[in-house]
């Protein structure tokens, strides 16, 4: 893992769409690398809020040698994989891997990264995909020499740290990072809002069943916004 993991969300009213607020029940893990050989994660985490930055594109987490910043909640979509309201934005999370700094150490974050992501939702190798897989760009271009014979050799790194984390019954995170561990139990719910059809992506916890904010106000035509790290809702339309 990476020594630290950060939370750092860019706020919901970021320039160019970046946070859209859109629920995301992710089904796949897209892994993409940042293009810029100098980058690192901070780096990449300033340039979504750089007022010079002009472009509708926006990533989960982006991971170098030393740490992992998450700038969007893995519940919400980020524009990243070139295909409009398709599968790649609408149903992945979006891993940067930065190309700056030791190689071999920055993959071997990723990986274990990766791993953590995967066991947490009972998922196996195949749910990874690369930027490539949904629109064709050459992305993530690190692995892409030979056939992108570097796509499978980090796609088994990733099942070793997997393997590794199950038979040790590993927890997400490391003890040292900030961040908890994400609920390992998902489940969707079903049931009636206003006698209308209703159903959403909850966890369970300890048995109690706990329900995202945003969709669920969104499903009662309720607006929500979050700013300065507090939320505001508002019943009048």
């Amino acid at each position: 893992m990476p020594s630290s993991y950060f939370v750092d969300h860019i706020p919901v009213n970021t320039a160019h769409n970046r946070r859209p607020g859109l629920y995301l029940a992710p089904e796949y893990i897209t892994i993409h690398s940042t293009g810029n050989p100098s980058s690192t994660a901070r780096n990449e985490r300033a340039w979504l809020t750089n007022p010079v930055n002009n472009r509708t594109a926006s990533w989960h987490i982006c991971v170098d040698e030393k740490e992992a910043i998450e700038a969007i909640p893995l519940n919400e979509t980020a524009w990243h994989a070139g295909d409009g309201a398709g599968p790649g934005n609408r149903k992945s999370m979006a891993i940067e891997i930065c190309e700056s700094g030791d190689r071999e150490k920055t993959l071997a974050h990723a990986a274990a990264l990766v791993a953590g992501l995967l066991q947490a939702r009972d998922w196996d190798v195949g749910r990874l995909r690369r930027h490539f897989d949904w629109s064709g760009k050459a992305c993530p271009r690190i692995f892409m020499d030979n056939n992108w014979a570097g796509w499978e050799t980090f796609k088994g790194s990733v099942q070793t740290k997997l393997k590794a984390r199950l038979k040790g019954g590993a927890e997400m995170y490391a003890a040292n990072s900030p961040r908890p561990a994400l609920p390992q139990i998902q489940r969707r719910v079903e049931g009636t809002i206003d006698g209308r059809p209703a159903d959403f992506e909850a966890y369970l916890i300890d048995n109690v069943t706990y329900v995202p904010l945003r969709p669920l106000v969104e499903d009662l035509k309720i607006r929500l916004e979050w700013k300065a790290d507090k939320f505001h809702i508002h019943t009048a339309q």
